[in-house]
């Protein structure tokens, strides 16, 4: 089983995918983009990093994915879908043109036609204002001042998300939306990894 973990900023994909590597007995896969050489450059000027670093990102999460390929029963905090929700937001936020955006489109396409499918796809459902708290709780200095483009992203998160996984086929039998609580309680991660377990189930009835 390959599990998809994705989320906004700050959503706690790394803590609940930590987690549930543990209880479920599974191989964490850590994302790559958070030290990609380009995220810095990103923060410091949008509007000529956003095409370039969306590249990167998916060159470094392709990696990823395809030296995972033959494993299972892993777990990814974070997957190509998470790298193609940004660039929905990016391009409707204006930071892409839409050439730019086609583009990118196009070449996350060729990656992922290579790649096994993730089994399942959760997507963390979590209110804004605990998400701008977990932001400024981790101090991650790319991110300081960054409220309006974080605004942007949060507001518009979940719609972007839905549109991605639509355009791009994932079968809605594999896809998760949920709502999380204290990922830091024990009986949080049993409850997650028994709706895992159930969804599972069902898809493979």
């Amino acid at each position: 089983m390959r599990i998809g973990i994705n989320g906004p900023n700050g959503a706690g994909e790394s803590l609940l995918t930590r987690e549930l590597s543990a209880f479920l007995g599974y191989e964490l896969v850590k994302e790559p983009v958070e030290h990609n050489e380009y995220l810095s450059y990103f923060y410091e000027d949008k509007d000529t990093f956003s095409y370039m670093g969306q590249n990167a990102f998916y060159a470094a999460m392709f990696l990823q994915m395809w030296n995972t390929r033959d494993k299972t029963n892993v777990i990814f905090d974070s997957t190509f879908y998470s790298n193609l929700i940004y660039t929905v937001l990016l391009h409707r936020e204006g930071y892409m043109t839409p050439a730019q955006y086609e583009l990118s489109l196009a070449i996350a396409r060729e990656h992922i036609a290579q790649l096994p499918s993730t089994d399942l796809e959760i997507v963390l459902v979590r209110a804004k204002t605990l998400l701008f708290e977990h932001v400024a709780h981790r101090g991650r200095p790319f991110e300081v001042n960054e409220i309006n483009y974080l605004n942007f992203h949060y507001d518009h998160y979940y719609d972007a998300a839905r549109e991605v996984y639509a355009k791009f086929n994932f079968p809605k039998e594999k896809l998760l939306f949920l709502e999380v609580n204290d990922l830091k309680q024990p009986a949080e991660i049993a409850r997650i990894a028994e709706l895992i377990k159930t969804k599972v189930a069902e898809n493979a009835q």
